[in-house]
């Protein structure tokens, strides 16, 4: 148990971190899709520039995993409209309830507790999709 207290801590930092940044406020989301603040849109761009700049230092250094192996990006499958329809639905939800799901359960911690009606839809629809995945053209 006592080897979890580091991504626990970790994700209380990233937590407080989301929070002082407001990157979980609804307003600041709903900004965000009317296309009216560059605030979301500089702290997305922020982390994917961050990302890309530590993964090209990874292979630099050829930094291993936890397991050994190189560090690397798994090739994506082929298949261009399933992202931009999954994209498509994950936006939705993320305009509609102003929380992607990692601040789902940030929210939950700063007393936001009609979260928890998204929360259920969320494991709702992660359940069905498990029950139909076979049925799915993938």
């Amino acid at each position: 148990m006592s080897k979890y207290i580091k991504f626990l801590i970790i994700g209380i930092f990233f937590g407080i971190v989301l929070v002082k940044s407001e990157a979980v406020s609804w307003y600041r989301i709903f900004e965000m899709f009317k296309f009216e603040s560059f605030h979301m849109y500089g702290i997305i761009g922020t982390a994917v520039a961050t990302g890309v700049i530590i993964l090209l230092i990874s292979k630099q250094i050829k930094l291993k995993t936890i397991k050994g192996n190189l560090l690397s990006v798994p090739k994506k499958e082929k298949g261009f409209v399933r992202y931009i329809i999954g994209g498509s639905i994950f936006g939705l939800g993320w305009a509609l309830c102003g929380a992607c799901p990692g601040p789902m359960y940030i929210l939950v911690g700063t007393g936001v507790f009609s979260i928890f009606i998204v929360i259920a839809a969320a494991l709702l629809g992660t359940y069905t999709y498990g029950v139909i995945k076979n049925k799915l053209p993938h």
